[in-house]
């Protein structure tokens, strides 16, 4: 039996590889090993129904009862035509699912690249990587020799590769709101995201939830 969904719950879901934000919401009919029934899901904008392909890919998330949020990835497997339309969508388990930090931002303990530009001539520009990042900032690895200061704002190109192989590449301006020594030469920059437009920011919390499932399938806690 599946746990941590139960029939009845209200499932969100949306596609794991397309650039178009969309968000579907359906409810669960039927659980079974390894799978659930869901209704034909809405689409969220259209409010019209959405007609899945066998085979696609999609995020799911999904609400307890205590207010706690999940998200997992799944796939379309078939339709199902008992006492109503239903589509039945694999479900990899409760311990594959990653909770969802609803207060803030998801920070993610990860090395992505990212090239680093002042807006001012204050330094030469230079790449390095990030020691954790979220939708909402990040946090550099910088020489201690660079004359990086709070409240600066930086030109930061972030690249960010997905599990299915693809890779996307960021703009962004960070302004510098903390700065810690880590040794001798080595500092670690945090960075706040501004003026940061409602795409890239989902583009980031994608980003985020894919490499949470990444380290969730290997085992390793976030």
């Amino acid at each position: 039996m599946v746990s941590m969904i139960k029939i009845g719950d209200v499932l969100f879901l949306e596609p794991r590889h397309s650039e178009n934000v969309e968000k579907y919401k359906c409810r669960v009919v039927e659980t079974a090993d390894n799978c659930i029934y869901i209704d034909y899901p809405i689409n969220m904008k259209t409010e019209r129904t959405v007609f899945l392909i066998d085979g696609t890919q999609l995020k799911g998330t999904f609400v307890t009862g205590d207010g706690t949020v999940f998200l997992f990835e799944c796939e379309v497997l078939r339709r199902s035509m008992a006492n109503i339309p239903m589509i039945i969508l694999s479900y990899p388990g409760a311990d594959q699912l990653v909770k969802i930090q609803r207060r803030q931002f998801v920070r993610i303990e990860t090395a992505v690249d990212v090239a680093v530009h002042p807006t001012g001539g204050e330094f030469e520009p230079f790449v390095t990587v990030t020691d954790d990042i979220s939708a909402g900032g990040a946090a550099i690895i910088n020489d201690k020799s660079r004359p990086l200061t709070q409240n600066i704002v930086l030109q930061t190109w972030f690249v960010l590769p997905m599990q299915n192989g693809e890779a996307y590449y960021l703009k962004l301006n960070s302004k510098i709101v903390r700065i810690v020594e880590l040794n001798e030469w080595k500092s670690l920059i945090s960075l706040q995201f501004i003026d940061i437009s409602a795409a890239d920011r989902q583009l980031l919390l994608r980003f985020c939830f894919d490499r949470q499932l990444a380290y969730k399938k290997r085992g390793i806690e976030v």
